[in-house]
């Protein structure tokens, strides 16, 4: 019996072999991936259908923020951004340290629940309603390959040389007050477990001490009026939590700021609700258009991108430089 069947085999693959070579090629070549990501113009996220809060007034308009569609680098992915005119290619390393497509989504959702934390603190802090922050969270995101350290992505810093740290800045600043090679001492948090880890003091080409990490901060805290914002598992970054924070003061206050318009926005927040530049403006100015928004907002330091896009394209639509929250609640109050 398995003599029959094993010689029904060797004559099946020697009768079908250059077929099953091809397609064991043309399967290669559709999904093998390269060191490549491909842009392209996204789309809009209306924020009324992912914000959840119970003090949620009437709107009129929309608040959406925009987002870059990014693609894996396959071969006919590839192929076809040299086609398309709005598909662009880039080398993963220019995009990113992280060493694969999924790694980059996986930094994408840590910075994703930082700009959520944001966007409502900064949105609270500019309503009529409290909020209390009871806990920070800093959190290592990225070590440089200058950096000489035991330090781990996902610790947690307590303190550098028994000195708390609260923020990125706190950091810096402690670091700038060194001398290159000094060693500290940093007891960090993973798995609910304390450990003291080492980081030596370098300097890098601009003269600035470091110790060559990144992390980021994510908060605790309690608000008058429950707020959440529901994000979907495909969904990352943080360039989306300037709209979300404006779309949460506007669910907090009585007067509609949207005044019946589409607008559509992107950049990252602050705490303290500064609008932080970001990448892929003109993928998002893209979107935005083809959702036929009424107003674009982006960060000032994209602006003169944003407007070179709109004016090549001859795009219909308004676009306006906000470089804090308060900006682009004034620029609506005032229409």
């Amino acid at each position: 019996m398995f003599t029959k069947l094993y010689e029904k085999i060797k004559s099946f693959l020697k009768e079908n072999y250059k077929f099953l070579i091809f397609l064991i090629f043309l399967i290669f070549f559709c999904y093998y991936e390269l060191p490549f990501v491909i842009y392209k113009s996204g789309g809009t996220i209306n924020l009324s259908d992912r914000l959840e809060i119970s003090k949620d007034y009437e709107e009129e308009g929309s608040l959406s923020m925009s987002y870059v569609t990014a693609m894996k680098g396959t071969m006919p992915f590839i192929l076809m951004s040299y086609i398309m005119p709005d598909w662009d290619l880039y080398p993963l390393s220019e995009i990113t340290n992280e060493d694969s497509y999924e790694d980059v989504i996986e930094v994408g959702k840590e910075y994703l629940d930082e700009g959520i934390d944001n966007a409502i603190i900064a949105a609270f802090k500019r309503s009529d309603y409290d909020i209390k922050i009871t806990n920070t969270h800093n959190k290592v995101i990225f070590i440089s390959d200058d950096a000489k350290t035991n330090l781990e992505v996902g610790d947690e810093f307590i303190s550098v040389n028994d000195v708390t740290v609260t923020s990125i800045d706190d950091l810096k600043e402690y670091i700038n007050t060194l001398k290159e090679d000094d060693v500290v001492k940093i007891k960090v948090l993973n798995d609910n477990k304390e450990y003291e880890r080492e980081a030596k003091v370098y300097q890098d080409s601009d003269n600035t001490l470091k110790v060559g990490v990144a992390f980021h901060t994510t908060y605790e805290y309690k608000t008058e009026i429950p707020v959440s914002i529901k994000m979907k598992n495909s969904e990352s970054g943080s360039s989306g939590s300037f709209m979300m924070s404006l779309a949460i003061y506007n669910a907090l206050t009585e007067e509609d700021i949207t005044k019946g318009l589409n607008i559509v926005g992107t950049g990252s927040i602050t705490t303290d609700g500064v609008i932080e530049e970001i990448g892929g403006v003109k993928y998002k100015l893209l979107g935005a258009s083809k959702k036929k928004a009424d107003i674009f907002f982006c960060p000032e330091e994209n602006y003169e991108e944003a407007q070179k896009v709109q004016k090549d394209r001859k795009l219909k639509i308004k676009v306006v430089k906000v470089h804090t929250l308060d900006d682009a609640i004034n620029y609506l109050n005032n229409l």
